[in-house]
């Protein structure tokens, strides 16, 4: 059975950084998508990036673009985000998903079927 489970959250300062990080254990499909989302108190999930474990293709949200880098190791077993100029807004619980039979990041946001979740790490930028 898949499991994810998430790390590195935490409390940073505003201009502070940290990585996050999305460690996979059980069996998946040959190619899927992992996807990093986040949820703020009284504001829906958004999805902040993806990256495709067959093509190696990423996709950022506007909002963290040249902040926030998603990377894999060579394996595909642990997906990091490294989050750079953090801001207050940035504040949340992240969630990383795996999205199974999936090429590529085109709507992972909005990916109903074969989503598997891990249960957050919580991250709060604050001076």
């Amino acid at each position: 059975q898949l499991r994810l489970v998430e790390s590195g959250g935490g409390l940073v300062q505003p201009g502070g950084s940290l990585r996050l990080s999305c460690a996979r254990s059980g069996s998946t499909s040959d190619y899927y998508v992992t996807g990093w989302f986040r949820q703020a108190p009284g504001k829906v999930r958004e999805g902040v990036s993806c990256i495709s474990n067959s093509e190696g293709s990423t996709d950022y949200a506007d909002s963290v673009k040249g902040r926030f880098t998603i990377s894999k190791d060579t394996a595909g077993n642990t997906v990091y985000l490294q989050m750079n100029s953090l801001e207050p807004e940035d504040t949340a619980v992240y969630y990383c998903a795996v999205m199974a039979f999936k090429r590529d990041c085109t709507d992972y946001e909005t990916r109903k079927e074969l989503v598997y979740w891990g249960q957050g790490t919580q991250v709060t930028v604050s001076s």
